[in-house]
């Protein structure tokens, strides 16, 4: 499970003193284990994707403000979270084989323009889930579909 490795990791860096992983790796076992109390779940492999891809897309967004706000030192603290963050997700997917994924789906559902794109959406993502950031994939679909 997820959760044991994520476990493990930070013991592993308890000893060798990597105070910025330590700290990435705390706020992540907070964030999994405050969703089980919000949710009164033991949180599954998916569950614990699902927290983890939210907290690299609000550091992906923070790199982004602090940069154009001139903040280099915090944006590259930022990325070396979503550095440790990144390493508990699967492989992301590239470009070319997200746009199969699309076009797949747009085969399945037989349908075309943009009053497709919730049934679209409704079967790509969870073939990306975890493996993509949804709002490219969103973006990906749209310029799909008025294609």
């Amino acid at each position: 499970m997820i959760k044991d490795k994520i476990n493990e990791d930070m013991k592993s860096a308890m000893r060798a003193h990597d105070t910025a992983r330590l700290g990435t790796i705390r706020l992540l076992r907070a964030a999994v284990k405050q969703r089980e109390i919000d949710e009164q779940i033991e949180a599954t492999d998916a569950q614990v994707m699902e927290v983890i891809a939210k907290m690299v897309k609000q550091r992906r967004d923070s790199v982004e403000q602090y940069r154009a706000g001139g903040r280099e030192d915090l944006a590259a603290k930022e990325q070396a979270e979503i550095d440790v963050l990144a390493s508990y997700l699967p492989q992301q997917l590239t470009e070319a084989e997200i746009a199969a994924i699309i076009d797949e789906a747009v085969a399945a559902a037989g349908v075309t323009g943009m009053a497709a794109m919730g049934k679209v959406m409704g079967l790509v993502k969870p073939r990306v889930a975890g493996r993509a950031d949804l709002g490219k994939v969103s973006a990906l679909v749209k310029a799909r579909l008025t294609a």
